[in-house]
């Protein structure tokens, strides 16, 4: 089937709806343009729709009306199969109202609210990202700022803050994690949960948070998902190296559209046949149903959740790390869910929405001494989390300022069953916390001096009934500024400052001792203060180079209790399990300060390309108050991502990463070696006193990817190759405890001192090349 051309006499089909974007009235009159293809465009007609027919292939539209800013849509993937559509919702231009100013398009990166770290990414750029294998979670680690451990995971830590430190929406609704196998405490895990057939762009916020969005320190990521085929059913079916992916989509009325997917993994087959000592596997699905009740009313209802299991096999190899993998590593079961509905209403200068929504978690883990049910559980772990979250806000255009305000009111729970055999005090306890939590939140903006200088000003205030010290919306007033100065149309100067608060983990508050006493009632909100100053230079080959410096100050981070020592919570996440669930004896602070130079080239004459270097230092207070650099302090990352569309509907892309070694704690040989310690926790125990006091080889990894596409009648395949680590290149990393055997499997005794066992350090490698071959069939 592979061996056909497709036709060059195929046409494809791009429409949609340009409206305002404060009262969603349709516009009439827009001129509709492909960039690049000046003779190819429209007119929008009187209900604001247009229609442009192309050939199968990618292109940029340019909208633009007197009286109203310019915008921009940039590389659209269009089909025959089904109409592409592009809705677009203009804003008007207040201080001129009697020209059309066709700026640099790159320039709608940045609002009002956050003239600076705004990102925004296209779906045509997560899902052809080289070694990203359309998993949102390592497509964006393509942006500065970015980083990631050097594992598998994709835990996303930002400007040196903590993989908890971010935030999600979907569609405006919050969401708890983007990955399956999170980790109870942070987020994080192996595989992206969000399809990305889902998805029509990412705005990635690294600072400036606008006052709607709380709870963060480090990222806020907005994920905004397009509407389902308004003219008939139509499916999506995805073949990969690890699942299997449907998606169907289509109307439900005249006035209501569908979109949903299921995913199944096969990777624990897989990995049986490559005889690897754990075995994963996944289930997810997500849906959205969207109606237009009217011009003036829409209802959107959203859902995303997962089904994870994470099970040992104990017939691999008995290497060295096999054995360790098998003797530290529960067996896990998690599965979550969020659902949600936004109801839009608009007036005729502004919107009001309200969104109801609730999210659960249920986690658990089991272990057993020496993987031998005989000898007795080490841990049986059982955990749940709800919310049930209320948000109203609205949007306002008064004149020359733009207003938004609101309120969000949530009710939280928390659950556990824990037994957990340590040293140094086991965790055997249950417990139950319910509160309610409550914020306000408000901003204004305006522009000054025909459109040259914005200023916004935002606050926001959140408490909760945990305890008297967190009930009290004062000790939260969160106030943030913004403003940004165009010197051109294409360059401008932007500058943003804020405070930022966040509520510790709910492992963290829902901790109890021997005595059944809730330990930690006495725990802050985290606090972070933020200064962001930045350049931007936009070209009008849509281009956009940026200059940001940064500097994040940390207060009130959580120092817990940890075996027989203490550490910051600012310093744990990037793993599996659980993390928090320990008791508070302290706070620390933190910082983090650094520079970063981004350019992104969007999709132009078939090219598109990405650079972006982070040169940085984060640093948190250890148990003596010093301050040490931090677990995320690799201090230099740079990635380059490019591709190119070629003829015959074919495309090549590249992603280089090169990031300076992750700081670690090494072990305590001599404690972890004590069998009473061994016994119940056969790996190592840190040494704290040398917090992250060595650091891990450079890492670099260079990822490729080719696609092919073929358009036939009534259906298209893309057939693509991935290949991640194209170079084979290995990776030390952390060295291990392990016990030394001998022949026959038996531990072995310290010479002269029977308490001990003999251990060594065993040295461990990573990176392998990682091959794809996938398959996405369009009808």
């Amino acid at each position: 089937m592979f061996t056909y051309s497709s036709s060059n006499a195929q046409t494809a089909v791009i429409k949609g709806t340009v409206t305002n974007g404060l009262s969603n009235i349709p516009l009439p009159g827009v001129s509709v343009m492909v960039i690049n293809q000046s003779s190819i465009g429209t007119i929008t007609d009187s209900l604001g729709n247009y229609k442009i027919v192309l050939k199968p292939g990618n292109f940029g539209l340019s909208f633009s009306k007197i009286g109203f800013k310019s915008k921009s849509s940039l590389d659209i993937q269009v089909n025959n199969v089904k109409a592409t559509i592009v809705d677009i919702a203009l804003d008007e231009e207040v201080a001129s109202l009697n020209e059309v100013k066709i700026t640099a398009s790159s320039r709608l990166n940045k609002t009002l609210e956050s003239p600076v770290s705004l990102r925004s990414i296209g779906v045509s750029e997560i899902k052809r990202n080289p070694g990203g294998n359309r998993d949102i979670s390592k497509v964006i680690q393509s942006l500065p700022g970015v980083s990631a451990p050097v594992s598998f995971r994709n835990d996303i830590i930002i400007r040196g803050g903590a993989p908890n430190e971010n935030r999600f929406y979907l569609d405006g609704v919050e969401i708890p994690n983007i990955n399956h196998f999170a980790t109870q405490g942070s987020s994080g895990g192996p595989v992206g949960l969000i399809n990305v057939d889902f998805v029509k762009e990412v705005n990635f916020y690294s600072g400036a948070f606008p006052s709607n969005r709380g709870n963060a320190l480090s990222s806020v990521f907005e994920f905004n998902q397009k509407n389902g085929r308004s003219d008939r059913m139509g499916a999506t079916l995805t073949i990969g190296s690890s699942d299997f992916g449907a998606t169907i989509e289509g109307p439900l009325g005249s006035k209501t559209t569908y979109l949903a997917s299921y995913r199944y993994s096969y990777l624990q087959g897989l990995f049986k046949l490559l005889k690897l000592p754990f075995l994963p596997s996944y289930q997810d699905f997500q849906f959205k149903v969207k109606t237009k009740l009217d011009n003036k009313n829409e209802l959107t209802l959203i859902g995303l959740g997962a089904l994870d299991k994470f099970k040992l096999n104990f017939g691999t190899d008995p290497t060295e790390e096999n054995q360790y993998i098998l003797a530290t590593i529960p067996t896990n079961d998690q599965k979550n869910y969020s659902v949600g509905a936004v109801y839009k209403h608009f007036g005729q200068h502004g919107f009001s929405q309200v969104v109801i929504s609730r999210s659960y978690l249920d986690n658990g883990a089991q272990k057993f001494r020496n993987n031998d049910e005989s000898l007795g559980q080490t841990l049986n772990y059982r955990s749940a989390e709800a919310e049930n979250k209320f948000r109203f806000e609205h949007t306002e255009q008064a004149g020359n300022y733009r207003v938004n305000f609101g309120t969000g009111e949530e009710t939280a729970s928390y659950s556990t069953n824990t037994f957990n055999l340590l040293p140094f005090g086991n965790h055997i306890y249950q417990s139950k916390i319910n509160f309610f939590k409550y914020n306000l939140f408000g901003q204004i903006s305006r522009i000054f001096f025909d459109n040259k200088l914005s200023l916004s000003f935002g606050a926001r205030a959140d408490a909760n009934n945990y305890s008297s010290r967190m009930n009290n919306l004062l000790k939260t007033f969160s106030p943030r500024f913004s403003a940004s100065y165009n010197f051109t149309d294409q360059f401008s100067i932007n500058f943003n400052t804020g405070i930022y608060y966040q509520l510790p983990a709910y492992t963290v508050m829902g901790y109890r001792d021997s005595t059944n006493r809730l330990v930690n009632r006495d725990v802050n909100y985290i606090e972070n203060k933020q200064l962001v100053l930045g350049f931007e230079y936009n070209t009008l080959k849509n281009t956009r180079f940026t200059v940001e410096g940064f500097y994040k100050h940390y207060k009130h981070y959580p120092v817990i209790r940890q075996l027989n020592d203490s550490i910051s919570l600012a310093n744990l996440g990037a793993d599996f399990g659980v993390i928090g669930n320990d008791a508070v004896v302290g706070e620390s602070n933190g910082r983090s300060y650094g520079v970063e130079f981004f350019a992104q080239q969007k999709l132009n004459k078939g090219f598109y390309g990405i650079f972006a270097l982070t040169l940085f230092k984060s640093e948190f207070q250890n148990k003596n108050g010093n301050y040490v650099q931090s677990s995320w302090n690799s201090r230099y990352i740079l990635s380059m991502t490019a591709g190119k569309i070629l003829k015959r509907n074919w495309e090549i892309g590249a992603k280089f990463r090169f990031t300076g070694g992750s700081p670690y704690t090494p072990y305590d040989q001599q404690l972890s070696s004590l069998k009473t310690n061994y016994s119940t926790y056969p790996q190592g125990i840190f040494n704290y006193t040398q917090l992250n006091g060595r650091v891990l080889d450079p890492f670099y990894q260079l990822d490729a990817r080719v696609d092919k596409k073929y358009y036939f009648k009534h259906y298209t395949f893309n057939v693509y190759f991935d290949i991640q680590n194209l170079t084979a290149h290995t990776y030390k990393e952390q060295p291990v405890v392990v016990a030394v055997k001998d022949a026959s499997g038996n531990l072995q005794d310290q010479p002269g001192d029977p308490s001990h066992i003999q251990t060594k350090l065993l040295n461990r490698k990573g990176g392998n090349v990682q091959p794809t071959l996938g398959v996405i069939f369009e009808f």
